[in-house]
């Protein structure tokens, strides 16, 4: 298994394939991660070229997974903070592990990769939200996450239902990047 970052040149050459393909596939297996089902595999490649817009703007860090056959497996996305007094968090955002993949750890390793790099880079929180007592749920606490809150029919499942979301953060230790000052001026320097 391989787990490396993606540059916006790489997200947009596999947007309309693997990207696409791995979005479709959480959908379809009910996982709540702002579409709706049926998930339409060119509405999946547009999602993914705005992420790779955002990558390049430096907005946005995509780490990807990759199994025998250099597969795509899994994603996630780091999103950071662009008010003046939010650049030292960030949100973790689309965690998504293909059905045929998950209970391997795969989800957990992407994670520890996004909150390393986070760490590195200076962030010294995380936050995140996950639809209430779904399977992620399970991953975020094992992986030290906290559970803030609770807020009902705060997003619509792929079927449209309305469903409770838990707001979950974790503190980081300072990595050997920069504090939140080095971004008072400017965008995140992280690539």
């Amino acid at each position: 298994m391989k787990i490396e970052r993606l540059g916006p040149e790489d997200i947009r050459a596999h947007a309309g394939a693997g990207l696409a393909e791995l979005l479709c596939d959480a959908v379809d297996g009910g996982a709540s991660i702002g579409f709706l089902a049926p998930l339409e595999p060119a509405e999946a490649a547009a999602w993914w070229r705005t992420a790779a817009e955002e990558a390049e703007r430096g907005v946005r860090d995509i780490w990807a997974a990759y199994g025998p056959g250099e597969r795509l497996l899994g994603v996630v996305t780091l999103v950071r903070g662009d008010k003046a007094n939010g650049r030292h968090r960030g949100e973790i955002a689309r965690l998504v592990v293909h059905r045929e993949a998950r209970g391997r750890g795969l989800g957990a390793r992407l994670l520890a990769a996004a909150e390393a790099a986070a760490a590195e880079a200076g962030l010294r929180l995380l936050v995140l939200d996950t639809e209430t007592d779904s399977p992620a749920e399970r991953l975020y606490r094992t992986a030290g996450w906290t559970a803030a809150g609770v807020i009902p029919d705060y997003a619509a499942d792929p079927g449209g239902a309305l469903r409770p979301t838990t707001l979950y953060y974790k503190r980081l230790a300072q990595g050997r990047g920069k504090g939140p000052e080095a971004f008072a001026s400017g965008p995140f320097p992280y690539r």
